[in-house]
């Protein structure tokens, strides 16, 4: 009989990772898509950075709001209908015939799959009451986020070259399908306790809090940082922030629960999670587009480069599970991190236009594996030092705390990036004497020291993302976790 009630929990496992998967691949799948929207709706490639943004806008703005929802009407409840609505969002996405009609599908999209991280952690940590099995099984299912950034790519290239951008949508069918299914069958309702009163202007002021700072994050580069755009958005969530705060502190069901933020190892996880999240989004997001610019690569191509990245991330994630309670917490966290920093440094020393597919594979590898191993530890925290009947609402900040410094990494990076080509082009000509002075050797010259100057750039991009991670490791020294929170079948909440 135990051995029964023990299969069912990771089939629960296994449901909860069908709906995250599908989830994060459809948000990473759609970015290789846009050049084949762009022609077919005859947009421009300013227009189509909307489609992104609508989706991580709508995305970051819910996640608290069904976090809380599925804290208090039932996990099962909101993970259900989050996936329905999945569905028949992606139907009409694929069914788009124009940007506004993708835009406003692809909000009901985000909508719906914001559902999924807050029930999905909450759920599991419902099902995996010990203290081990859990932070194993958080750890397996926290490898879906960076698994379908890696599949995404070796999957997208194929479908839009063979079938058509649409499928990229209509294969969400039949997988959604399974997976719902599968949670009708599989997952038991859950719920923390009763709520008075929904936090209406809580979620309002939040949500526009959050449309702020994504929206700057998102759009910055281009607006520019001191724009008259980005200025408004710097008020906005000044504003809304502030005015979010004054309600939590009052209400008697608040969205998000100010107390957490009091626990030192609450808020060092969050810090930890932003350090890491923000150097590997915003370094990694530039590996694809290094490879299509300078190695001539296709979008196909690029993401074969992804597999053995892949296969190291579902190497090292079960490992990391395996480790709690024989080594201390925050050691591992502290080399996960720093094994991630290793792959950062070796991207810096290999990347170059001569690099060969093994020179970018080697080191996303030694990444994925970094960030695979320590993966169960910053999960299973949370669900270590939060009352089980508030783990949508935590989850939720934790989710959001990965997809801000994601979207701030991705900005940060984009950034420098522009500023490091632009000084690297002036240090290089300063450098670089030009002996013929014909208009083609003068022409050939200059893109030369463009060519060099943007990828000396990339390299110093890598190396930012190095330090920044090598910061993570340290702090994390001082995420002082009780062990017995982690291992412990019966845990104390404080």
């Amino acid at each position: 009989m135990e051995e029964g009630k023990d299969n069912s929990k990771w089939l629960i496992l296994v449901t909860v990772m069908v709906g995250t998967f599908l989830g994060r691949l459809d948000q990473t799948i759609v970015n290789l898509a846009l050049p084949k929207i762009i022609n077919d709706f005859a947009i421009t490639v300013t227009a189509a950075g909307w489609i992104a943004t609508a989706y991580i806008l709508a995305n970051a703005v819910f996640v608290p709001v069904w976090g809380k929802l599925g804290d208090t009407i039932g996990r099962k409840r909101v993970y259900i209908l989050g996936f329905a609505i999945f569905i028949v969002g992606s139907v009409l996405a694929g069914l788009s015939w124009n940007l506004g009609s993708m835009l406003v599908f692809r909000v009901i999209q985000a909508i719906a799959s914001s559902a999924d991280y807050p029930t999905a952690m909450a759920i599991l940590a419902f099902t995996f009451k010990e203290g081990r099995q859990r932070a194993q099984a958080l750890g397996i299912w926290s490898s879906v986020f960076a698994a379908s950034a890696v599949v995404g790519p070796l999957l997208g290239g194929p479908l839009i070259d063979g079938l058509g951008w649409r499928w990229i949508f209509y294969i969400n069918i039949p997988v959604g399908i399974i997976g719902l299914l599968m949670a009708l069958v599989f997952i038991p309702e859950s719920k923390g306790r009763e709520t008075v009163s929904f936090d209406l202007w809580g979620a309002l002021t939040l949500g526009s809090a959050l449309s702020s700072l994504v929206l700057v994050l998102d759009q910055g580069t281009t607006w520019g940082w001191t724009s008259l755009s980005s200025a408004v958005c710097y008020i906005g969530i000044i504003l809304f922030t502030t005015v979010f705060y004054f309600i939590e502190r009052v209400h008697p069901e608040p969205l998000v629960d100010l107390k957490f933020f009091k626990n030192s190892i609450f808020v060092n996880t969050l810090a930890n999670n932003f350090i890491v999240f923000m150097g590997l989004s915003g370094s990694i997001f530039l590996v694809p587009i290094f490879a299509q610019t300078f190695l001539g690569y296709s979008a196909t191509q690029s993401g074969y480069l992804f597999i053995p990245m892949a296969a190291a991330l579902m190497l090292a994630s079960p490992l990391g599970g395996a480790l709690v309670g024989r080594v201390k917490t925050k050691y591992i966290i502290a080399a996960s991190t720093a094994t991630a920093a290793v792959g950062l440094f070796l991207f810096s020393y290999l990347i170059d236009v001569r690099a060969t597919a093994l020179d970018i594979m080697i080191p996303m590898a030694v990444l994925a594996f970094g960030l695979g191993f320590g993966m169960a530890q910053r999960t299973g925290i949370i669900a270590a030092i939060v009352p089980s009947e508030e783990m949508g609402v935590a989850s939720s900040i934790l989710a959001l705390v990965r997809n801000i410094s994601g979207a701030f990494g991705i900005a940060l990076f984009g950034t420098i990036l522009s500023n490091a080509t632009g000084n690297d082009v002036l240090s290089i000509a300063r450098n670089s004497t030009l002996y013929v002075h014909t208009q083609q050797a003068t022409q050939t010259f200059i893109a030369l020291i463009e060519l060099k100057a943007q990828v000396d750039a990339y390299g110093e991009i890598f190396l930012i993302g190095m330090f920044i991670l090598i910061v993570g490791a340290v702090a994390a020294f001082w995420l002082n976790v009780p062990e017995k929170k982690m291992t412990g079948a019966i845990l104390v909440h404080e």
